[in-house]
């Protein structure tokens, strides 16, 4: 099927096409951070066509969804149904008796969206789900069933890895990323933004790659303006998205938004020990759940530290909509982003969050490199001998003994290593050496905006050089 039309998202449409192909039935679960364009690309992959569709009711009861199901069926289908389905089971034999009145070649699609929403306290929807499944569905071989929602933790524990009436029933699973920086001018293009790669980036340290937000970039005005008008005006698209976000997302959002706010005043990341002591919260199950839920739904990102000890993981807040909105609007100093730009505490935001946005696209920095096909891993890095102390923007750990060491600079033009820096940038790679003890090669790579003013600090020191063309290629 496909839609050529369709922005980005290369491998989840060659998985579609695998699926379609497949010669047995297939039951794929779609998850990822809320507005990030999961429904979209489902129904915009398919045409919109689909043997059956419907979408789960926020806060509806058992009742409500059961009706909004019967709705759908009956829009759908020949079928008459004279009362509605009294529970769940008997909801989805009326959906298999809909399915098999249907002669097509290929899979009979059906598509479930918003798949925690219908499973309500006390009901039997999942029962009913798992029945249709292994009762009807596994016994043919044309069935394609897509579920969707994204509430992540739901998908992953009732769904994914469930122990119940589902478990090993999912064929397929697919979680939805945010757009890399390609993909976003992709998307801004295609809405007549004309925009240069300087001004996409420091919209992606806003927005991230959430297409949702990125679709409400106005034509004609600066990434500036932009920001002024989604953030500041009062009536501000995003202006008060933070908790919508998170109460859409978790029951318990209050220790969500507890732990991301904590992360955020620490841009290097914190360990486990560091979130517990400064957000009060007790140690044990609840927070490993909630570290968990935060990252499958994109919000915080860990790295494992170079000793593989899990007490030394660093969890980092990686959704640029969150960092912004507690940086600069839980507690606003202006409702000018325009003054607030020329702020020393907003140059070092950019500084800091451009080494996010190099964190998200180290295979393209690899690929700059021409390290691609090698096997590495990558974090963020900190350590400290005493009375020095050294952080590292990003470390890539590769299989064949070399660490390249990275260091992320966003400027507005060609950035020149004077003596200064050049002794921090040397002390820095010291620091790491006695640390980590290493007995790796170390070569130190410089990632830039605009690249590097070349003197003689910067031929002693950098081996490599990335510019932030680089980030925009596709991997």
């Amino acid at each position: 099927m496909d839609n050529p039309s369709l922005i980005g998202r290369k491998k989840p449409r060659e998985r579609f096409k695998k699926l379609l192909k497949s010669k047995k039935s297939e039951f794929l679960a779609v998850y990822g951070r809320r507005r990030v364009g999961k429904t979209f690309l489902v129904k915009e992959y398919f045409h919109y066509q689909f043997d059956f569709f419907m979408t789960g009711m926020a806060n509806a009861t058992t009742e409500q969804q059961l009706f909004n199901f019967d709705t759908e069926l009956n829009r759908q289908s020949h079928l008459v149904f004279d009362s509605p389905a009294q529970n769940w089971l008997e909801a989805f034999q009326r959906l298999r008796m809909h399915l098999e009145l249907k002669k097509k070649d290929g899979k009979l699609v059906i598509f479930i969206d918003e798949l925690p929403w219908m499973h309500t306290h006390g009901s039997d929807f999942l029962m009913g789900l798992e029945h249709f499944w292994n009762a009807w569905a596994t016994h043919r071989t044309d069935v394609l069933l897509i579920v969707c929602g994204s509430a992540a933790s739901w998908m992953l524990t009732e769904v994914i890895n469930s122990t119940g009436g589902l478990h090993n029933r999912v064929t397929a699973q697919m979680k939805i990323e945010p757009f890399t920086l390609g993909e976003a001018e992709e998307l801004l293009k295609s809405n007549n933004c004309q925009l240069d790669r300087y001004q996409i980036i420091q919209l992606y340290m806003c927005l991230g790659g959430i297409p949702y937000y990125l679709d409400a970039v106005e034509a004609g005005k600066s990434a500036a303006q932009n920001i002024q008008e989604l953030f500041f005006e009062k009536s501000g698209l995003l202006r008060n998205e933070f908790h919508n976000l998170y109460r859409a997302l978790f029951k318990r959002h209050e220790v969500y938004e507890k732990v991301v706010e904590v992360l955020s005043a620490k841009t290097y990341g914190m360990a486990r020990s560091e979130i517990i002591h400064n957000s009060g919260l007790q140690s044990g199950g609840t927070l490993s759940k909630v570290l968990v839920d935060l990252e499958e739904s994109g919000f915080i990102t860990s790295y494992p530290a170079l000793d593989r000890k899990l007490k030394n993981t660093i969890y980092r807040l990686s959704d640029y909509f969150t960092a912004f909105h507690f940086r600069f609007l839980q507690k606003p100093q202006s409702n000018d982003w325009l003054k607030l730009i020329d702020q020393p505490a907003h140059r070092a935001w950019q500084g800091f969050t451009f080494e996010q946005v190099c964190l998200d696209h180290v295979f393209q920095i690899k690929k700059a490199l021409g390290i691609s096909g090698i096997q590495a891993e990558h974090a963020a890095w900190r350590g400290s001998t005493g009375d020095k102390g050294a952080q590292i923007d990003l470390l890539i750990d590769r299989r064949d003994h070399v660490i390249t060491i990275c260091e992320c600079k966003f400027h507005l033009d060609t950035f020149a290593i004077n003596k200064e820096y050049a002794d921090q940038l040397r002390s820095k790679i010291a620091v790491f050496k006695e640390v980590s003890k290493t007995k790796s090669a170390v070569h130190f790579a410089f990632v830039s905006t605009y690249g590097l003013h070349r003197n003689t600090y910067s031929d002693m020191l950098v081996q490599s050089e990335v510019t932030m063309d680089a980030l925009f290629e596709e991997v």
